[in-house]
């Protein structure tokens, strides 16, 4: 049973940074696609940032590119995400997420994604 735990979100002001954590538990042997997402109030779960179970491609959305950095860290079975540079756009629930399925054009979808955290909230004034 893999469990996802994020950590890092806050309140911060515009231009701040912020790193998210995500930690997962469980079959942590098994490789995984793995996201970022986000959700502010009254719109759509939007994938942020995504990498392969092979960690050799990163996708990142538009509006976060060269701001945003996300890494993974076997060792310490850790997905993160540095935010710079934030914006009040960006402010939003931030959601881990992985599958053992290998996504390629499906990566952004959330529905793709079987396990999930339960999100920390990051918020820029």
């Amino acid at each position: 049973h893999v469990q996802l735990v994020e950590s890092g979100g806050g309140l911060v002001q515009a231009g701040g940074s912020l790193t998210l954590s995500c930690i997962m538990s469980g079959n942590t042997e098994a490789r995984y696609s793995m996201a970022w997402f986000r959700q502010a109030p009254g719109k759509e779960r939007e994938a942020v940032a995504t990498i392969n179970p092979a960690a050799d491609y990163i996708y990142y959305v538009d509006s976060v590119k060269g701001r945003f950095i996300l890494s993974q860290v076997d060792a310490e079975n850790a997905l993160y995400l540095k935010m710079n540079n934030l914006e009040p756009e960006d402010t939003g629930t931030y959601y881990c997420a992985a599958t053992r399925e290998w996504l390629t054009i499906s990566r952004t979808q959330p529905a793709r994604y079987n396990i999930w955290g339960q999100g920390t909230q990051v918020t820029v004034s």
